[in-house]
C-alpha cells in the first residue's frame, strides 16, 4: 500500500484501523494461549498474525507506530477466561464485521484493501468453525433454573412481603422455599435429560447447571431481605437485581448463540414483572380475607 497525501478526515480513519488491527492482533494472540485445543490455538494465532499485518500495511500509509489498547486486551481476555470464549469469540466477531463495513467506505481511495476485507471476513468463518464450549451446550438448563427462579421466587417474595411485612420472615421464608425448589428442579432436569438420550448432554451436569443458576438466583433475590429491616426497601432492591440479571444474562446469551436481545429481554422481563404484580395480589387478598397477623 503506497504512501499519499491523506486528508484530516481520511487520515483518522485510517488511525482508528490501525489501532483496531493492532489491538485485535495483541487479542487473538493472548485469547490463543488459553485454548485447550492445539488445533484451534494454531487457528487463533494464524488470525493475530493476519491482523498485525494489517496493522502493518496501515501503518505504511500513515507512518505511524501504534501499540495495542492494553485496557481493551485485557478486558477481553477476562471475557474469555470468566465468561467463556464462546462469548469473547463473538464479541471480536462482531468487531470483524464492523471492521469490514468501515473498510468498504475508503475502497475508492485504497482498492487493495479489497485483500483485508477477504481476509476479515475469512477469520468470521474460521472464528465461527472453532466454537465449541461445554457452557453453551448446557445454555438450555442455565436459562432453566434462572428463568424459574426469577419468576417464582420473584413472585413468591412480593406475596411475602405484603403477607408477612417483616424483612427477617421474608428472607427466611424465601430462603427456604428458593432452595428446595432448586433440589427440586434439579432433580426434574435430570430425569427430564435421562428421557432424551440423543439430547447432546449430559444428564448430570445437566441438572447441576439447573440447580447451581437456580441457587444464585435465589442467594441474590433474598440477599436485600437479610440486609435491611425495611421490608419494602428490599423488595425494591430485589426487583432491580432482577431487571440487572435478565439484562446480564440475557446479553451475554444472545451475544453467544446469535440472538435478539431486545425481544428476548422484553420477553422474560414481563412474564417476571407479571408474575410478581399477581403475587402482589395474592398477597395482600391472603392478609385482608384470612386476617393472618404476623
Amino acid at each position: 500500500m503506497n504512501v499519499k497525501t491523506l486528508s484530516p478526515e481520511l487520515r483518522q480513519k485510517i488511525l482508528r484501523f490501525q489501532q483496531d488491527e493492532a489491538t485485535n492482533a495483541a487479542i487473538y494472540a493472548r485469547v490463543a494461549n488459553l485454548l485447550p485445543d492445539s488445533g484451534n490455538r494454531e487457528i487463533m494465532r494464524r488470525i493475530a498474525e493476519d491482523e498485525l499485518k494489517h496493522a502493518k500495511r496501515w501503518e505504511a500509509v500513515t507512518g505511524k507506530a501504534l501499540k495495542p489498547q492494553a485496557g481493551k486486551v485485557a478486558l477481553f481476555v477476562f471475557l474469555a477466561r470468566f465468561l467463556g470464549l464462546t462469548f469473547a469469540v463473538k464479541k471480536l466477531e462482531n468487531g470483524e464485521s464492523d471492521g469490514q463495513e468501515g473498510y468498504r467506505g475508503v475502497l475508492a481511495d485504497f482498492p487493495d484493501v479489497q485483500a483485508i476485507i477477504d481476509e476479515e471476513s475469512a477469520h468470521e468463518d474460521a472464528l465461527v468453525a472453532m466454537i465449541d464450549e461445554e457452557r453453551l451446550k448446557y445454555a438450555g438448563s442455565v436459562v432453566l433454573g434462572l428463568n424459574d427462579a426469577l419468576v417464582e421466587l420473584t413472585g413468591a417474595l412480593a406475596g411475602f412481603t405484603f403477607a408477612f411485612q417483616n424483612a427477617r420472615l421474608i428472607a427466611m421464608t424465601g430462603l427456604i422455599t428458593g432452595v428446595s425448589a432448586a433440589f427440586s428442579m434439579a432433580a426434574s432436569e435430570y430425569l427430564s435429560q435421562r428421557s432424551e438420550p440423543e439430547s447432546g448432554v449430559t444428564p448430570g451436569k445437566s441438572a447441576l447447571y439447573t440447580g447451581i443458576a437456580y441457587i444464585i438466583t435465589v442467594i441474590l433475590l433474598v440477599l436485600p431481605f437479610f440486609l435491611t429491616a425495611n421490608y419494602l426497601l428490599a423488595l425494591g432492591t430485589t426487583l432491580i437485581f432482577v431487571i440487572m440479571i435478565i439484562l446480564g444474562f440475557n446479553y451475554y446469551l444472545c451475544t453467544a448463540k446469535d440472538l435478539p436481545f431486545r425481544r428476548h429481554f422484553l420477553e422474560m422481563f414481563a412474564v417476571s414483572m407479571g408474575v410478581t404484580l399477581l403475587s402482589f395480589g395474592v398477597g395482600i387478598a391472603v392478609k385482608k380475607f384470612l386476617g393472618v397477623e404476623i
